[in-house]
């Protein structure tokens, strides 16, 4: 039983491991790049904001979406290095 429960932890642990390795491909943020916390906080202060869905990074900077207090989806794509939206 012992080696059973240490074998299906193991095969968890590998397989968990090849999930991370997909993101490798992604590109990362410049390093001279805004955090992400002030790019968000910048969001956070935009006219009618109730709250972020999701925010998602790709070679064209951050897409943020968030909501506003009447309901209505936003998306916007900020520069990761000047955090202004393009």
């Amino acid at each position: 039983m012992r080696y059973l429960v240490l074998a299906t932890g193991a095969a968890l642990l590998l397989a968990g491991s090849t999930a991370f390795a997909a993101d490798d491909d992604r590109p990362l943020p410049p390093q001279n790049a805004q955090k992400l916390s002030a790019i968000i906080a910048k969001v956070e202060q935009r006219d009618g904001f109730l709250y972020v869905k999701e925010v998602d990074w790709d070679k064209d900077g951050y897409t943020v979406t968030y909501y506003t207090a009447d309901k209505a989806k936003v998306e916007i794509t900020f520069d990761p290095v000047t955090a202004e939206p393009k």
